[in-house]
């Protein structure tokens, strides 16, 4: 049987991840015992990594389609094509410093340890944005031109300016201030915890969320895709029925096109005549956001109102078009 491999993080995308997947119609049984839960579809297998390692492992093709966060495909620089925001695990990847300093940019920074002719030192598990990110620093550039700050890891050593050296973390970075480092960079959710270990933000790097990706070569196999695209087509319609609602109303045959032209839909109303002669039935999908505007106008022109949260709204048109078909 052909199968799509699927990879999905461990950690702190975890719970959420597997949240939605089953809101999406799938059973995951073991995850808590294995690193290779069973899901309800047997042409998908399961494998949970760190997602540190999916963006890689998609783009090489050791699995057809994985779940991670925005940051590590950034981190990775890896090859895959990225399908759908998945709008959870927002952090930000931030600078912080110790709270006691009072330098407030990174600028800030590098100028104050130049001119006291100190090394300044930075800890991160993200290598390659932090080092990206300090040398488009305008004050780097000034100060050091095009030199690569120096990467150290256990194993490797990478780049030419130990003037500013950046350190690789293992976690916990918040801890490594003010003994192992300077600076970090890390990401964070509100903040909270860099400020309960005396840390400061200076700088937001960037904004990151979970993220559906694919592997390129697979987009490419017809039956991978067509398979990707009904993962892609289920996940999607929870993210869309978290901002719909679905309502029903009944009204009145003279108050039927005033309603109408209040009301918006993904296409057009479903309007069915009931029993009882000149009353209608008015069912549609509307935005959360549009319900408290409409309310009024729903309790002047019709009566029984209905709403429902839906579960799943399919938008399969717009995945169509995604994918190419006709």
């Amino acid at each position: 049987m052909n199968k799509v491999k699927f990879a999905i993080p461990k950690g702190s995308l975890e719970k959420d991840t597997l949240k939605i997947l089953e809101r999406a119609w799938y059973k995951i049984y073991g995850s808590e015992r294995t690193y290779r839960p069973l899901i309800s579809d047997p042409e998908i297998e399961l494998k949970i990594l760190r997602p540190q390692e999916i963006p890689v492992s998609v783009s090489e093709g050791l699995h057809d389609v994985g779940i991670t966060g925005e940051d590590w495909i950034l981190e990775t620089n890896a090859q895959v094509e990225k399908l759908l925001n998945l709008e959870y695990g927002r952090v930000k990847l931030v600078c912080a410093i110790p709270q006691s300093s009072p330098l407030n940019s990174l600028s800030d920074l590098l100028k104050a340890f130049h001119k006291d002719r100190k090394d300044l030192r930075v800890a991160t598990e993200y290598l390659n944005l932090a080092s990206k990110y300090i040398k488009s620093n305008p004050i780097y550039k000034e100060l050091y031109g095009d030199e690569e700050p120096l990467i150290v890891t256990p194993w490797w050593r990478k780049g030419n300016n130990s003037k500013v050296t950046i350190y690789l973390s293992f976690g916990a970075t918040e801890a490594k201030p003010p003994e192992e480092a300077d600076m970090i960079i890390d990401i964070t959710e509100t903040g909270t915890t860099l400020e309960q270990n005396n840390l400061k933000i200076i700088e937001k790097i960037l904004e990151s969320s979970a993220v559906l990706i694919a592997n390129k070569e697979a987009m490419k196999d017809e039956w991978k895709c067509e398979k990707i695209y009904d993962i892609l087509t289920l996940l999607k319609g929870v993210l869309d029925s978290d901002k719909k609602l679905h309502i029903f109303v009944n009204v009145k045959k003279e108050n039927l096109n005033k309603l109408l032209k209040q009301l918006p839909a993904l296409k057009k109303p479903t309007i069915s005549p009931l029993s009882q002669k000149g009353w209608y039935s008015v069912n549609t999908v509307i935005d959360k956001q549009e319900f408290q505007r409409l309310l009024p106008i729903l309790r002047k022109l019709a009566q029984g109102l209905v709403v429902h949260e839906p579960q799943q709204i399919l938008s399969l048109e717009d995945i169509f078009k995604k994918s190419g078909k006709d």
